[in-house]
């Protein structure tokens, strides 16, 4: 599946703000109603949504994990990402080598389009891919990340995203509605068939409202509306707890994923 960023010339980075809600997959309907009257469907996001696929890097002492448990203003975490099956994964597909931090309120993301192998590469083998000067930069920043901290692929996540975009006043505004969110602790070549398990209930989806700027009233209210709590979650740190891998309660609920 293509991405906006897939043919980027240079490392895509942008700011946001972010309000994630758990909803009952009985009330994604009316919200789904709601949202196409004011919003438009995101041109990449086909009819029923996309898969999203992402593999986390962390330390062996799991800093990054930590550092979002504890709720540090400043905060990060690498991780690579494929949009579409990953069934059909190959080493020349598309993915993406993303830094997500985030700064006090705000969340910052850069990440750079390469093929597959590449960035398993860089990423795992510590090989600095080729890259023209004005990528020098972001891949100078990974590498360091990747070699000081010795970061290592720890989890995955997967879902299926429905997406909306704003039109008009609202053309910052993203609403994205990720289905069925599932990981592993192994296996974690993406075409690889490794068993998954719910990271969260399957009869919850997650929302979540990203503006560059503000999340407008009549999207807070919508909210409201349909009695959506406002929750601090992390796909990454549900699927660290559901495995187990980090000494705290066990909020994920590890259920087998049905075939």
């Amino acid at each position: 599946m293509a991405s906006p960023t897939q043919n980027a010339p240079t490392p895509h980075a942008f700011n946001r703000y972010e309000i994630k809600y758990l909803i009952d997959e009985l009330a994604v309907p009316a919200l789904r109603e709601e949202l196409a009257a004011r919003m438009d469907g995101d041109p990449y996001s086909p009819h029923g949504g996309y898969p999203v696929s992402s593999l986390y890097y962390d330390t062996q002492n799991l800093s990054f994990y930590w550092e979002k448990i504890e709720g540090l203003r400043f905060r990060r975490k690498l991780r690579m990402r494929l949009y579409g099956d990953p069934a059909d994964c190959t080493d020349t597909s598309t993915v993406h080598v993303e830094i997500k931090q985030r700064v006090n309120r705000v969340t910052q993301k850069r990440r750079l389009a390469l093929p597959y192998a590449t960035a398993r590469d860089w990423l795992d083998d510590r090989h600095r891919p080729d890259c023209p000067p004005e990528r020098q930069g972001y891949v100078n920043e990974v590498s360091n990340l990747v070699s000081t901290l010795d970061l290592r692929p720890v989890a995955t996540t997967g879902y299926l995203r429905e997406a909306f975009v704003g039109r008009e006043a609202d053309t910052g505004l993203r609403v994205t509605i990720d289905h069925r969110v599932h990981g592993r602790d192994r296996d974690f070549h993406f075409a690889s068939g490794g068993e998954n398990r719910f990271i969260i209930p399957p009869k919850l989806a997650i929302v979540e409202l990203k503006a560059n700027e503000r999340v407008p009233y009549w999207a807070t209210d919508l909210a409201a509306r349909l009695d959506l709590s406002v929750v601090r979650i992390s796909k990454y740190c549900r699927s660290v707890e559901t495995f187990g891998l980090a000494p705290r309660s066990l909020y994920g609920a590890p259920e087998l994923m049905a075939t």
